[in-house]
């Protein structure tokens, strides 16, 4: 047989074995990753999704040391550090570095949320983020702090929440001067200074800078406290407050008073004790002084008989809850008593009332 036949003969044989093999349709999924289950129309794509999960990352970046497993990807990400974010969204002027990340936030103005989660009926653009979401409902947090305990769902939960120890707060507000862990919280308190509350409570009037507050303040007229502690039974009206609690009996205390030495298991906690080291609460009868608010408010009891309202921004106590609400105005830059006549506002009603006796003279 000449090469030629040769040739020709091994041409057929190839082309009938790629007959025997299944017809495969267009756009049809027939690769499939035996580690989580993703499907590929494609071998290529197929071959490079597997190197996820080999663990090996040879495409280093330079500013900063995060690995990748392809060069593609290492691209990308080195359009962070440039700065250039040519894609624009043109209903909101937002920029980005890629255009996938356009396109994926451009579905938050569509307000379409075609993926709808079984558990809670809450929707999504992305099936990406219901499958995020769905970790809730699951109970399980495989991802725990080593320092504190917490536990988290997702592994940026815990990398986010581990800035908190570290002690860096390189996010600082202009207005005030307070510092952030985190650019979205710095975003947050900066609604405080804008004096914008748009969220308002049916039941007692008051005002919030976003919806999230709202909701959670609105959990304190229900009543409701689903949130209970296994050790001591003590119930909350939200996880967090029950996850801060449970750290008094972990005995585990990471936060540490640099002046001398104490360890709290909760930070505010230690906010509280270092004032103890600058402040000296007085109190308004005897003049006697103590370093810690708790046994002052102790001791007032011997002069009123009864327990007291105190003041979180100056310590200041009172009598009654409606004395401590009436004064904690004055710590707000609310304003809320208008004078009918000239318009101008007081932050009382004894201030009002003050005022409107000059319309009265006049």
């Amino acid at each position: 047989m000449s090469s030629t036949q040769k040739d020709q003969h091994g041409a057929r044989s190839q082309r009938s074995q790629e007959a025997k093999k299944p017809h495969r349709r267009k756009g049809e999924k027939t690769y499939s990753c035996d580690e989580c289950g993703k499907d590929f129309t494609r071998g290529g794509d197929f071959k490079r999704h597997r190197l996820i999960h080999s663990g090996v990352k040879p495409y280093s970046c330079e500013l900063c040391g995060k690995c990748f497993t392809r060069a593609g990807d290492l691209k990308r990400h080195q359009l962070f550090h440039s700065g250039v974010k040519p894609y624009r969204c043109d209903e909101c002027g937002k920029d980005f570095t890629q255009i996938r990340h356009l396109k994926t936030h451009q579905l938050i103005h569509s307000e379409v949320k075609p993926y709808s989660c079984d558990s809670c009926g809450k929707s999504f653009t992305h099936a990406g983020h219901l499958k995020t979401h769905q970790l809730i409902h699951s109970g399980v947090k495989p991802y725990s702090c080593d320092l504190c305990g917490m536990s988290f769902n997702w592994a940026a939960s815990l990398k986010t929440h581990k800035v908190i120890h570290s002690g860096v707060k390189p996010y600082s507000c202009d207005e005030c001067g307070k510092n952030f862990t985190q650019a979205g919280n710095l975003r947050t308190h900066q609604l405080i200074h804008s004096e914008v509350k748009p969220y308002n409570c049916d039941l007692c009037g008051k005002s919030f800078t976003q919806a999230g507050s709202l909701k959670t303040h609105q959990l304190i007229h229900s009543g409701v406290k689903p949130y209970s502690c296994d050790e001591c039974g003590k119930s909350f009206t939200q996880a967090g407050h029950l996850k801060s609690h449970q750290l008094i009996h972990s005995e585990v205390k990471p936060y540490n008073c640099d002046l001398c030495g104490k360890a709290f298991a909760q930070n505010e906690r230690l906010q509280r004790h270092l004032v103890t080291h600058s402040t000296l609460y007085s109190c308004d009868f005897c003049e006697k002084t103590f370093n810690d608010i708790q046994y002052r408010n102790i001791h007032l009891l011997i002069h009123t008989g009864n327990d007291v309202y105190c003041c979180d921004q100056c310590g200041k106590p009172f009598t009654t809850d409606v004395q401590l609400k009436q004064h904690m105005i004055i710590h707000t830059k609310e304003r809320p008593y208008k004078c009918d006549l000239c318009e101008k506002t007081f932050k009382s009603p004894y201030h009002l009332k003050r005022h409107q006796q000059i319309h009265t003279t006049k």
